[in-house]
């Protein structure tokens, strides 16, 4: 990895030497002949490196070292002395320099020592630029990333945060919804009023009625008081509609009103109450497949729809997987008290080229199991789940003909379908459009593909 090397050496042949030898080796140096000249450069301008000899008049070696450290700690020192003994090693060390060599230099040597040098700077750069990144997105959770398909959904919560439409959050479960719903409403006018979640798919009917809209005294055997629904418990702030398709068809006209009309009755009460709060829905389902097969009012689906925001699942986000992993690992290293860095390239490469069909959830539920696991600084493959750490992806066509590895027309569609979701980060509209079928065609494939997929993979434990 070539860089820009600083060269400080008062022996005029030593410094031509040098600077010759590593413009040949693709270095871009800059030679000077004393400390000053060279403090100097560096005040102005930026190097990867810097190559100092021990000895010099005026300022020496070491007290050069000493200044860059205090003054541009980014850039690495490399100290070059005719004394090569343990006493000059320390003394470096203690300088602060990131390595020294001896006299006479041997080429190869020293551009072995200048090139991981540079690469060290580099991946502390990138280290800063990543805790940066997460630090500004700290109160995003599950938003952390820097993907262009993040991106987009960052831009689309910004320009709605302050306006009070309802928003219909969709995306695969573990992408993040509820965190989208609660960035809308901490970037929103209404941020000092209440955020009250409710998670349509967890109770029943009736229990869920009451918990949204209220009930009064004696309006069901249990009713023996009565009770201010979530409508009235969020004026001033945002409800959250979680997983809204689960809601029951019986409800529907009911959510359906109070959208239109701001008002809401408590069951078995006679007056209607005014609500003054945000609406926000989110769902893994497709409702416009639901509206299609009568499970989802049409009426209801438009009303909750005003803005559509679509998160994207984890495997169409790139290098978001790293981001977030650091995210997580710093957060269960803390936790723990273990003393837990990182990543080792080895497994952010596993991470990587992981599927991640729980998306973020399932990466959270990784590290932390990894961080609790490991006995190292960084977390290595062992320390991953089997799962990610032989994780391949499947071939839609196996490339030989052995008999025993061919599969079925079913099994080629599935995996043929998977692909395509793949190439296109999950939109099952854009899949259907490419695979030329109908979105319910699709589901009803990818429903029994993977039900079949599932009962050979049981088939198969022993």
């Amino acid at each position: 990895m070539p860089g820009r090397i600083l060269i400080v050496e008062d022996e005029r042949e030593m410094r031509a030497m040098v600077e010759k030898g590593l413009q040949r080796r693709g270095f871009q140096p800059v030679a000077v002949a004393a400390a000053d000249e060279a403090l100097q450069r560096l005040s102005g301008e930026d190097f990867d490196t810097v190559l100092t000899d021990l000895r010099m008049p005026g300022m020496d070696g070491l007290a050069l070292c000493e200044r860059i450290v205090l003054n541009r700690p980014d850039i690495p020192v490399v100290v070059v002395t005719a004394f090569g003994s343990l006493e000059t090693a320390v003394a470096a060390i203690r300088a602060g320099a990131y390595d020294f060599i001896t006299k006479p230099i041997d080429l190869d040597a020293l551009v072995l020592v200048l090139e991981r040098a540079v690469q060290h700077r580099a991946l502390r750069a990138e280290v800063r630029r990543l805790r940066e990144a997460l630090d500004q997105r700290q109160d995003d959770g599950a938003l952390v990333g820097e993907s262009p398909a993040l991106k987009q959904a960052y831009a689309l919560i910004d320009r709605v945060a302050d306006v009070d439409a309802t928003v219909l959050i969709t995306g695969e479960s573990g992408t993040g919804k509820e965190v989208a719903a609660r960035a809308l409403h901490a970037r929103g006018r209404r941020k000092e009023g209440p955020f009250v979640a409710i998670n349509c798919a967890a109770m029943p009917e009736q229990l869920l009625e009451s918990e949204l809209f209220g009930h009064a005294k004696g309006a069901f055997t249990d009713a023996k008081a009565s009770r201010t629904g979530l409508f009235i418990k969020a004026n001033g702030g945002t409800l959250f509609l979680d997983e809204v398709g689960e809601l029951p068809m019986t409800l529907q006209p009911k959510l359906l009103r109070a959208l239109q009309e701001r008002v809401v009755r408590p069951v078995g009460g006679d007056t209607e109450m005014p609500f003054d709060a945000r609406i926000v829905a989110a769902t893994n389902r497709d409702l416009e497949l639901a509206v299609e097969e009568d499970r989802f009012r049409e009426d209801l689906y438009y009303r909750l729809n005003v803005i559509g925001l679509e998160l994207p699942p984890l495997r169409a986000r790139g290098n978001d997987v790293l981001l977030l992993s650091q995210r997580f690992v710093e957060q269960f290293a803390t936790r723990t008290g273990k003393k837990v860095v990182g990543l080792s390239p080895a497994a952010a490469q596993r991470l990587l080229a992981y599927g991640w069909p729980g998306n973020v959830r399932e990466l959270q539920n990784c590290i932390e199991r990894a961080v609790a696991l490991t006995s190292f600084e960084q977390l290595t493959v062992d320390d991953l789940p089997e799962r990610i750490r032989n994780y391949s992806t499947p071939r839609v066509v196996p490339e030989n003909t052995d008999a025993s590895e061919l599969v079925t027309l079913e099994e080629l569609e599935r995996r043929y379908i998977h692909r395509v979701l793949e190439a296109v980060g999950g939109s099952r509209t854009l899949a259907a459009r490419i695979l030329g079928v109908d979105r319910k065609t699709l589901y009803r494939k990818l429903e029994r593909g993977d039900a079949e997929a599932k009962e050979l993979r049981e088939a198969k434990k022993p």
